[in-house]
């Protein structure tokens, strides 16, 4: 299965949830949505664990706290 892009996994998750909470399915196909919602619940843990990885990184925090060390894009080194 291709990665979902963040938002539309959360659009389906929040469909799922409703589905869930209406109370109308049938056992089995409720537990079908909700392991969905659970496959599509981790997908977006790990899109967000992707992403505070990148945000600590251009802030320059650390589990620490924050180093103290300029920041250079790919295109920029400071050199010049």
């Amino acid at each position: 299965m291709a990665k979902k892009k963040f938002e539309e996994a959360v659009a389906q998750l929040e469909s799922i949830v409703e589905e869930l909470e209406s109370g109308d399915l049938p056992l089995d196909k409720a537990m079908k949505r909700f392991e969905e919602g659970v496959k599509l619940s981790k997908t977006c843990s790990d899109t967000l664990d992707e992403v505070e990885s990148k945000v600590r990184i251009l802030t320059g925090e650390t589990d620490e706290g924050l180093i103290d060390a300029p920041f250079f894009p790919d295109d920029q080194r400071g050199d010049e």
